[in-house]
């Protein structure tokens, strides 16, 4: 166990509070922006915004805790949120101490309810077959560590909840990182879903091409949007990810995104085409200048 276990959530010195969850909770707050609001964080880490307002991030960011080697080139941006939701507990998903949320659901499972959200997780495991992918870090994980990543005795950073957002008329699933062919009864538990984040990335790192065009069949969204995928000035080349482009450029109705917010009405998300919507390299945030970092940082 880490000699830091007890350094913990550090809510206690946020200077914020839960004004807006009672604003919410007594009718009383500000109006929001009237449909759905999706905006990329880099990575897997997406911002939903409900059309009252309530704003929901799911899979924030960190660097890996054993501090060896970095992912991301700096620390997930400070963001105030009302709630903060992780899938699982790999460091690339599971940074909600990163937030200043009001609630956090951290591998939810089960069905949280609040203004015009429901969230519901649903328990599932990993991925644990990566022979896709060049590197095969799950064979690594379990050759060169003492961790089990094989269902269903597997440790828990191999289970995972596939969140699935109810806002605006819209059924958003993020997928994290799960395994691509859940039992049935997890399909069940999805349902129709409008727009499904899926990992997907030119190195093919969780699922592959195959995998994901299956996963699509399955679920049918009008709106397919890849995540976990390289950004060159968020993610170290150490990431061993790509960019989506090559899955994108295969997709018949392809939207390339110059903003890292869209708005999504859902009257217009229900009559589109099946479509792939790629944020690229565009976020949510305001970025860092790396030529204001020192040198080597």
């Amino acid at each position: 166990m880490s000699s830091r276990i007890n350094d913990g959530l550090w809510a206690w010195k946020q200077a914020e509070n839960n004004n807006r969850m009672i604003a919410f909770q007594d009718g009383t707050a500000p109006a929001g922006p009237g449909c759905v609001e999706l905006s990329f964080f880099g990575s897997s880490a997406f911002r939903i915004t409900s059309p009252a307002g309530v704003t929901i991030m799911i899979d924030p960011w960190r660097n890996p805790p054993w501090g060896n080697w970095d992912w991301y080139l700096y620390d997930f941006p400070k963001t105030q949120v009302d709630i903060g939701v992780s899938t699982h507990a790999h460091f690339d998903h599971d940074g909600l101490h990163a937030l200043s949320a009001n609630v956090l659901l951290d591998r939810l499972v089960g069905t949280y309810s609040f203004a015009d959200v429901t969230i519901t997780g649903i328990a599932d495991k990993h991925v644990s077959d990566s022979s896709h992918n060049a590197y095969d870090w799950a064979r690594m994980t379990r050759e060169l560590t003492h961790m089990k990543t094989d269902p269903p005795d597997n440790w828990r950073s191999f289970d995972n909840s596939l969140i699935v957002v109810e806002t605006g008329g819209l059924r958003i699933l993020h997928w994290g990182d799960n395994r691509p062919n859940p039992p049935e009864r997890v399909w069940a538990a999805i349902g129709a879903v409008d727009v499904a984040l899926l990992p997907i990335d030119g190195s093919e790192h969780v699922m592959s091409y195959a995998q994901v065009d299956a996963v699509i069949e399955r679920l049918k969204p009008r709106i397919t949007v890849p995540h976990h995928y390289y950004s060159w000035d968020i993610l170290t080349r150490g990431s061993t990810l790509l960019p989506a482009d090559a899955w994108m450029k295969t997709r018949p109705h392809a939207r390339w995104l110059t903003e890292g917010t869209v708005r999504l009405p859902a009257d217009e998300v229900k009559a589109m085409p099946p479509t792939a919507m790629y944020f690229g390299n565009h976020v949510g945030f305001t970025k860092p200048n790396p030529k204001e970092r020192p040198v080597g940082a």
